[in-house]
C-alpha cells in the first residue's frame, strides 16, 4: 500500500469510518466486478497499488462485458484491448453498434479467446476473415449476416478457426447460410432470422441463397437447434432450407429443437420427415414448434423426452385436456420443467376446446394438474388469452399459481387476476354494498404535495383480501412480471406479421385497477414490470407504491392505462417516476399522450436511465422540454418518440437532438417520427437491433426462450 493509501486508510479510521481499502481482497473482487471493464482498466486500476494488481484478477479480466457499456467510446475500447487483450478468454461486445468495423479488428489482439459475442456489431466477411484467422482457441461465436456477406472471402486460417467452432448465434439479414458449412464440430446453433422481403430501394428479396453458399451444413453434432423468426415470408422460405438438411439425418444427440415463428408455417414433406425421425430417435429436453405443426397433430403424443427444462406451445390450439394427456402424460412428474410458455393458447386451461367459448371459466382441476406436475417452474407465460377462474375457494387462477414458490417471471392476462366474485358483464348488476370498490374517477394527484397517495383511499374493501394481493405475497422473490390485456394490441407490435384491429378490453379486466397495481409494491425484488391495457386503472395511484417500494426496478413498459382519450394517470406517474433512481429502460404506448415539460422534468429524476421509447398515435412534444431532459440525464443513449406530430417537427428535434448531444455520448441513437407515416418501415430497419427487439416493438418476454439460451 502506498504513503498516499495508508493516509487516507488512517484519515477515513480516524473518522470512524472503515475505508474502502480495508475490507478484504474477496469483497473488494465482488464489487469490482460490477466496474465496467474500461473504467476498471482505464481508470480505477490507476488509482493506487492495491487496485492495480486487484483489477488486473484473472476473475475480472478473463471475462469482459462491453455489452451495453454504452460509454466505451472508440479509444477506450482500443486502450482496453492493448492493455488486457492477451488476457482475455470471454469477450462479449453484443450490440456495440456505435463502434466501427475498424475497431473491431482489434479482437484479432485477443489470441486466447474462446467465446466472443459480436452480434449487432460491424463486420465484413473480410474483416470477419481478419479476425477469426488470429483466433485459434475459439470454440463460441455469435455475429451478424448482414448484406454483401461472401464466404468465399473467408481465408483458410478463419475456416481452420470456424471448423474448431462449436457453439454458433448467427443472425440473419440477408439470405445466407453464413458461417455454417464451415463449422464442422457445431453442438449449438442458434438462427435469428430477420431479412426483410424488399430491399430499401423496393426490389422484392428472394429467399433462395445466394450463388456458391454450399448447401451441407454440418449437423451431425448438433444438440441445440434453435431459430427464431421475424414476420414475413422471405424468413420462412430460408429457415426450410436449414431444415431440409436436419430431414435427410437427424442428430442422435439433438436434445432441445426449437423454432419460434409468428402467425402460420405451414409443414412440408421435409419437416413432417424431420418430426417423424426426431419422434423415433431422440429424447429431447426442450422443445418449441410452430403452432400449425401441432394443432390438430399427435406429434405430443409420440416425442420422448428426457427430464425438460422448457417447454413452448405459444399460440396452439391445444385444450387442456390435451396439453395433460400428451405433454404431462396423465399429470407425471415434471420437476425438472424451469420454463413453460403457454402464450396465446385459448383453450389450454379448458378441457375442452370444441364446447369451450372464449368468456368461459377456466377448468381448475386442469390448472392443479399443471402446478402439480411442474411444481418448480421459475418462468410461465400465459398472456393473450382469457382466463377466467370459476366461483370456489382454492379454485381461482391466483390462488393456484400461488403453490409456485419457485417462480421468478410471470405473465398474465389482466381479465386472469380479477376476483371471482367481482361484477361481470353477462350478469345482472349486484347491489352497491357488493361492487368491487368505487375507483375514484378523475381524483388528481398533486406533485411535491401528496408523496404518496394512499391506493386504498375511498376503497370499501381492502387490497389484501384479493387474490392477486394474496399471490404476489406469496412470490416475494419475483423478479418479471407482465399483466397484458388478453385483446392488447400494440401500436408497434414485434411478433405480429401486422397491425391488428384492436379490440375492447375483456370486461372482467374493468374490475382490475388501481388498488391491483399496489399490490405489486409487494415485490421487493421486481427488476421488470409491464402493464398493458388496464382500462380500469385511473388515478394511477398504485404506481406511486410501486416506485416507492419496489427499488430494483430497472424496466417499466406501460401501455393503454385507464381511459383512451384522457391521460388521467399522468400526475401519479409523474409522482412514481421520482423514485425510480436505478430505471433504466421506460417504455410509455398511450394515445394522446402529451409528452410535456411536467413530465420530462419528472423523468429526468431517474437518475440511472439509458432508453427511452414513446409511442402515442395523436400525442405531442415539446421540444424544449426534450433538450431540457437529455441536457440533464447524461445516461440516455437511446430516444425514439413516434407521436402524432408533424414530420417536419420530428426532423427538427431528432437533430436538434444529434446535433447537441451525439459527440458527448458515441452510442446516442435517436428517433423522432410520425407513428402513422407511410415512411415508418424504413425508419424501422435503421434501429440497431438490440434498442429494436428489447424496447421499441412490443412484445411479451416472460418465457419467450430457453433459459440461459445464449451468454
Amino acid at each position: 500500500m502506498s504513503n498516499d493509501d495508508e493516509a487516507a486508510e488512517a484519515a477515513a479510521e480516524a473518522a470512524g469510518d472503515t475505508h474502502l481499502l480495508g475490507f478484504s481482497d474477496e469483497i473488494l473482487l465482488h464489487i469490482l466486478s460490477h466496474v465496467p471493464s474500461t473504467d476498471l482498466v482505464l481508470s480505477v486500476r490507476r488509482t493506487c497499488r492495491k487496485l492495480a494488481a486487484l483489477c488486473l484478477d484473472k476473475s475480472l479480466v478473463h471475462s469482459v462485458l462491453l455489452q451495453k457499456d454504452y460509454q466505451a467510446s472508440e479509444e477506450k475500447v482500443k486502450q482496453l484491448v492493448k492493455e488486457i487483450g492477451r488476457e482475455i478468454q470471454q469477450l462479449n461486445m453484443a450490440g456495440c453498434y456505435w463502434l466501427s468495423g475498424s475497431t473491431i479488428e482489434h479482437v484479432a489482439r485477443c489470441r486466447s479467446l474462446v467465446k466472443v459475442n459480436l452480434s449487432g456489431c460491424h463486420l465484413t466477411s473480410l474483416r470477419l476473415s481478419k479476425v477469426l484467422s488470429a483466433l485459434q482457441h475459439l470454440r463460441s461465436l455469435a455475429i451478424d449476416v448482414s448484406p454483401g456477406f461472401d464466404a468465399s472471402q473467408l481465408s483458410s486460417e478463419c475456416k481452420a478457426t470456424l471448423s474448431r467452432v462449436q457453439e454458433l448465434k448467427q443472425t440473419l439479414f440477408t439470405p445466407s447460410y453464413g458461417v455454417v458449412p464451415c463449422c464442422a464440430s457445431l453442438q449449438k446453433l442458434l438462427l435469428y432470422f430477420e431479412i426483410l422481403d424488399r430491399t430499401r430501394e423496393g426490389a422484392v428479396l428472394s429467399g433462395q441463397l445466394m450463388v456458391g453458399q454450399s448447401n451441407v451444413p454440418h449437423y451431425q453434432n448438433l444438440r441445440v437447434f434453435y431459430a427464431r423468426l421475424a414476420p414475413g415470408y422471405i424468413n420462412q422460405e430460408v429457415v426450410r432450407l436449414y431444415l431440409a438438411v436436419l430431414s435427410d439425418r437427424t442428430p442422435e444427440n439433438l436434445h432441445a429443437f426449437l423454432i419460434s415463428v409468428p402467425g402460420s408455417f405451414a409443414e412440408s414433406g421435409a419437416t413432417k420427415n424431420l418430426l417423424d425421425s426426431m419422434a423415433r430417435n431422440v429424447a429431447l429436453d426442450a422443445l418449441q414448434l410452430p403452432r400449425s405443426w401441432l394443432n390438430g397433430s399427435t406429434l405430443l403424443q409420440h416425442m420422448k423426452f428426457n427430464n425438460p427444462f422448457y417447454f413452448s406451445f405459444s399460440r396452439c390450439t391445444l385444450s387442456g385436456g390435451h396439453l395433460i394427456q400428451r405433454l404431462l402424460n396423465g399429470g407425471k412428474d415434471l420437476r425438472s420443467l424451469a420454463s413453460l410458455n403457454l402464450s396465446g393458447c385459448v383453450h389450454c386451461l379448458s378441457a375442452d376446446s370444441l364446447l369451450r367459448k372464449a368468456e368461459d371459466d377456466i377448468d381448475s382441476s386442469i390448472l392443479e394438474t399443471l402446478v402439480r406436475s411442474c411444481c418448480n417452474l421459475h418462468h410461465l407465460n400465459l398472456s393473450a388469452a382469457h382466463h377466467h377462474s370459476p366461483d370456489g375457494l382454492g379454485r381461482h387462477l391466483c390462488q393456484l399459481l400461488a403453490r409456485l414458490c419457485h417462480l421468478r417471471s410471470l405473465s398474465l392476462p389482466v381479465c386472469a387476476v380479477a376476483d371471482s366474485s367481482a361484477p361481470r358483464p353477462d350478469r345482472a348488476p349486484a347491489p352497491p354494498a357488493m361492487h368491487a370498490v368505487p375507483r375514484g374517477f378523475g381524483k388528481k394527484v398533486r406533485i411535491g404535495v401528496q408523496t404518496c397517495p394512499n391506493p386504498f383511499a375511498g376503497q370499501s374493501a381492502p387490497q389484501p383480501t384479493s387474490v392477486f394481493w394474496s399471490l404476489l405475497k406469496k412470490l416475494p422473490f419475483l423478479e418479471h412480471l407482465e399483466l397484458i390485456g388478453s385483446n392488447f394490441s400494440s401500436a408497434m407490435p414485434r411478433n405480429e406479421p401486422a397491425i391488428r384491429n384492436s379490440l375492447p378490453p375483456c370486461g372482467r379486466a374493468q374490475n382490475v385497477g388501481d388498488s391491483e397495481v399496489a399490490a405489486i409494491g409487494q415485490l421487493t425484488f421486481l427488476r421488470h414490470l409491464t402493464l398493458a391495457q388496464l382500462p380500469g386503472m385511473l388515478t394511477g395511484s398504485g404506481l406511486v407504491s410501486i416506485g416507492l417500494q419496489c427499488q430494483h426496478l430497472q424496466s417499466l413498459s406501460l401501455a393503454n392505462l385507464g381511459m383512451m382519450g384522457k391521460v388521467v394517470y399522468m400526475p401519479a406517474l409523474a409522482d412514481m417516476l421520482k423514485h425510480c433512481k436505478r430505471l433504466k429502460d421506460l417504455r410509455l404506448e398511450q394515445p394522446y399522450f402529451n409528452a410535456n415539460a411536467q413530465f420530462f422534468q419528472a423523468l429526468g429524476q431517474c437518475s440511472s436511465l439509458q432508453r427511452l421509447c414513446l409511442v402515442s398515435r395523436s400525442g405531442t412534444l415539446q421540444p424544449d422540454a426534450v433538450l431540457a431532459f437529455m441536457a440533464r440525464c447524461l445516461q440516455v443513449v437511446m430516444c425514439h418518440m413516434f407521436t402524432g406530430e408533424s414530420l417536419t417537427a420530428c426532423k427538427s428535434l431528432q437533430q436538434s437532438l444529434l446535433r447537441s448531444f451525439q459527440a458527448e455520448r458515441p452510442a446516442l441513437n435517436v428517433v423522432i417520427f410520425p407513428l402513422l407515416h407511410e415512411g415508418l418501415t424504413d425508419v424501422i430497419r435503421d434501429v440497431p437491433m438490440v434498442h429494436l427487439d428489447e424496447i421499441t416493438l412490443f412484445k411479451s418476454r416472460v418465457a419467450e426462450e430457453p433459459p440461459n439460451l445464449w451468454w
